[in-house]
């Protein structure tokens, strides 16, 4: 290995032209004097494709009931200590009005796996729950999922409910270990498991998203299989994924997950970074799961979507006494506000859109926009017009402060000088009060 070898590399993907298995092995066993040059070319990546948006969502947990025995979750059914919370629509509704009260618009909504009372039905009842909840005329617009693996049919249903996308984790694609932390429960079935997002894009299904749990196994070995699960589907099924999910082990109320894969900061830094250059088109998923000082750092990594004021509790939002009954320990407890505080002073768009999603722009039209380049002016119009729309609506004094010298230079960065106008006046009613103005 030269660093002529690392530079040539890191030229090619900085074309956006993606990485080679090889390529990527390369990348994750270099040394770290490489560090710099491969974080500024994930950047870069990352600048090119998306601009200076980064979007936010929190999850939503309906229940907590779950008949897996995943050894690194709280969830766990042998965990006899966790106080099992199933929430009805009331209660789904009452969360989802506290999340709206937030400025929050977009959800992942969450379920532990348990056939007799989260079927997909009580799924689907949930989603129409959640989408029907108003408060003051504001709303959740779109819904992403994460539940079980599941069937066709299952997935159909979920797609004419609505959904967004749908989110699985394979968390280990190391088969071995995959048997070791799931001994029991529907999750055990390693093929099952691996093959729900075919079912899902047979069932109609456009947008999925895949991810990894690091920290389980060797971490060289998941990026690999996951860049294979990915360029798989995309060949097979002829979309690739829309998000990539980078979670890493945390501690967990009554887990009892193996150490001796635990991932340090240095080489998760470099995880992101090399994702971000072989999947230049795919969105990447941090959640709080991180500190904030990580978070902040890998914004200029490669990270494009960020979980923020999250609760892994079913029941927990505005309730922090019911915490020890959340899925996982987070690190980052920051409010909303203060989270679109940090990423404006870091320069870049706090972002609510859901715009792509309503018009249509989904599965393959998004993918096609965006390695054609088109789907950047889309992402900061939208990005600039629903951060504004918090601000008038939701924004806490310093948010609306350090904002104010923002905006032109913003717009500033939309290239077409018709689409940057029309923004600019779009801009000037939002603030005023008016909302859901998009592209």
């Amino acid at each position: 290995m030269t660093s002529i070898n690392i530079g040539s590399i890191l030229a090619k993907a900085k074309e956006c032209h993606g990485l080679t298995e090889v390529e990527v092995d390369t990348l994750l066993s270099a040394p770290s004097s490489v560090d710099e040059e491969l974080f500024a070319a994930a950047k870069i990546v990352k600048d090119k494709i998306y601009g200076k948006r980064v979007v936010l969502f929190a999850p939503l947990y309906i229940s907590n009931l779950c008949s897996n025995s995943c050894l690194y979750c709280a969830f766990r059914q042998e965990n006899t200590n966790l106080p099992r919370v199933h929430l009805t629509q009331s209660e789904i509704r009452e969360q989802t009005e506290h999340l709206i009260r937030m400025g929050h618009k977009r959800l992942l909504l969450e379920a532990g796996e348990d056939r007799s009372f989260s079927p997909i039905d009580y799924v689907i009842e949930s989603l129409t729950t959640i989408y029907e909840t108003k408060v003051d005329g504001h709303s959740i617009r779109r819904i992403n999922v994460n539940i079980a693996a599941t069937s066709v049919e299952d997935y159909r249903l979920l797609k004419r409910a609505g959904i967004g996308t749908y989110q699985l984790f394979q968390e280990t694609y190391h088969e071995p270990t995959y048997r070791l932390v799931h001994p029991r429960g529907p999750k055990a079935d390693y093929n099952y498991h691996l093959s729900a997002m075919e079912r899902a894009l047979d069932g109609g299904i456009d947008d999925y998203g895949l991810g990894v749990l690091f920290g389980l196994y060797n971490y060289r070995y998941e990026v690999r299989a996951l860049l294979a699960h990915a360029a798989h589907l995309k060949e097979t099924k002829g979309i690739g994924p829309h998000t990539i999910s980078v979670p890493r082990l945390r501690p967990a109320h009554g887990a009892l997950f193996p150490t001796e894969h635990l991932v340090s900061d240095e080489d998760f830094a470099r995880v992101v970074a090399v994702l971000r250059l072989a999947l230049p088109y795919t969105g990447i998923i941090l959640s709080t799961r991180e500190s904030v000082a990580m978070r902040s750092f890998l914004l200029d990594v490669g990270v494009s979507q960020l979980s923020a004021a999250s609760v892994t509790t079913p029941g927990g939002y505005g309730r922090p006494a019911a915490s020890d009954s959340g899925q996982f320990s987070g690190a980052d407890h920051r409010s909303l506000a203060s989270c679109v505080d940090s990423i404006v002073r870091q320069d870049y768009v706090p972002s609510f859109c859901t715009g792509c999603y309503r018009h249509q722009r989904t599965g393959k039209a998004f993918m096609s926009m965006v390695e054609e380049g088109h789907i950047k002016k889309y992402c900061q119009v939208n990005a600039i017009l629903t951060l504004a729309e918090f601000m008038a609506h939701f924004g806490e004094k310093e948010n609306v402060t350090v904002s104010q010298d923002k905006w032109e230079a913003w717009l500033a960065q939309i290239t077409d000088p018709t689409l940057r106008e029309s923004a600019r006046q779009d801009l000037s009613e939002v603030l005023k009060g008016e909302r859901d103005i998009y592209v």
